[in-house]
């Protein structure tokens, strides 16, 4: 089932931490730090119209409700957008990730965050491990199913 997107919540954290168009994962990083009980998801976003095809998302959660910093950006109303899940974090958990990753792979932008190997693939892009998977083959079926109704 998909969690209630918080659209006022969203905007307003949005706003506090000066969302980026196209930096969702940037995004939700920052808004996890700035929101206490937060958690960072990333995963899919699916939104009614073109392109219909999954697109890799950075959001947080708090109270089982879902708080995208990057919606501003989306040009969407709340039913028109999906969000599935495939890994969530701690802010703790979050930070020791970040740190390590900036120390083992100074070069490299630490987000996305993606799970332990044994990584799981579809076409030529690497995704994380199988939750990666489930939740893309979700949001494609969701996709589909959207197509077919326009």
């Amino acid at each position: 089932m998909n969690k209630a997107l918080d659209e006022k919540l969203s905007l307003k954290i949005a706003q506090n931490i000066k969302s980026k168009s196209n930096k969702p994962f940037d995004n939700a990083y920052k808004a996890a730090l700035a929101t206490e009980g937060a958690f960072y998801v990333q995963g899919f976003l699916v939104f009614a119209g073109k392109p219909y095809r999954p697109i890799e998302h950075g959001w947080i959660e708090l109270d089982n409700v879902i708080i995208d910093p990057s919606f501003p950006q989306l040009h969407k109303t709340p039913e028109e957008i999906w969000y599935f899940p495939a890994q969530s974090l701690s802010v703790k958990k979050l930070k020791a990730i970040i740190e390590e990753s900036k120390e083992d792979y100074p070069e490299d932008d630490p987000l996305p965050i993606y799970g332990s190997a044994p990584y799981e693939y579809y076409g030529d892009v690497m995704l994380g491990g199988k939750e990666y998977l489930a939740a893309y083959q979700a949001a494609e079926a969701k996709c589909k199913e959207l197509k077919e109704l326009n």
